[in-house]
């Protein structure tokens, strides 16, 4: 019984077998995946910065309200206000 160890990459959708490829071809099936995982973490990173950036605009603007007004809207909404 033999193991299938060929391996596969996609380009443009379409799927490569690495099978047969050069040393330095290989390297660059290395490279593009690598950039593509770079790529994606680097994504995500983003969207977590991005959330937390209009979590703090959102805090601002509680912060503003408060001064302008003399009203505490975090006190408000906390569990701890008695009504």
């Amino acid at each position: 019984m033999t193991l299938n160890t060929e391996k596969f990459f996609q380009i443009d959708g379409k799927r490569y077998s690495t099978h047969g490829m050069s040393p330095e071809g290989l390297q660059l099936v290395t490279l593009v995946r690598f950039t593509s995982k770079r790529i994606r973490d680097l994504s995500n990173q983003h969207a977590l910065f991005m959330k937390a950036k209009n979590a703090y605009i959102t805090d601002i603007k509680s912060e503003v309200v408060e001064h302008r007004s003399g009203l505490d809207i975090g006190a408000l909404f906390s569990e701890e206000t008695e009504w």
